[in-house]
């Protein structure tokens, strides 16, 4: 694996530091007034979710790791188990639901999901940017309400609450983008 340089770790990147896998979620870089420059990392763990500031000189050396991304399609899921598809090999697969983590209500039937993996074993499953829900509940439109910036409080199909448009009434589709989990347009 190839190793690099404290200054060189971005966000995203994946490194091995401490015998863990972790994943730089931010990075700073510090130039005080008095010695040398560093890099201020902080970490997640990819296998349990825990958190570390790490500080990093640019005579460090840390070992990034290279996931493999596979394209697999959620078939269904079982007692707390996703159980997902390899659209190349068709080999069923199972993945703990607590990967997804609060994405987990956007995931639907027949989608398709990006898990990373470290060898055999799955760290990371991320799902499309955007996906559409339908409004269950939320107030109805009043017409003259066009106020800009004004967002009202809605209910999806999926049991999550996210802000909407006033123009945006029940029953009406709309495009949510899963990472921020807000409204992006109507479908």
């Amino acid at each position: 694996m190839p190793k690099i340089n404290g200054n060189e770790i971005r966000p995203g990147n994946v490194l091995e530091h401490n015998g863990g896998l972790w994943a730089a979620v931010k990075v700073d870089h510090v130039k005080p007034g008095k010695g040398g420059a560093f890099a201020q990392v902080e970490m997640r763990n990819l296998r349990n979710g825990s958190k570390l500031n790490e500080r990093f000189r640019s005579a460090d050396k840390v070992e990034r790791v290279r996931l493999e991304q596979k394209d697999q399609q959620f078939l269904y899921e079982d007692s707390g188990m996703l159980v997902l598809m390899d659209t190349d090999t068709y080999d069923q697969v199972q993945l703990s639901a607590e990967l997804l983590g609060e994405r987990r209500p956007f995931l639907q039937d027949g989608m398709m999901v990006v898990v990373e993996y470290h060898g055999d074993e799955p760290l990371n499953a991320s799902l499309p940017q955007k996906v559409v829900c339908k409004v269950v509940e939320t107030e109805p439109v009043v017409k003259g309400q066009t106020a800009a910036n004004s967002f009202k409080p809605a209910v999806l199909d999926n049991g999550v609450k996210v802000s909407v448009p006033p123009f945006v009434g029940q029953d009406e589709d709309i495009v949510v983008n899963t990472e921020t989990m807000e409204y992006v347009e109507r479908a």
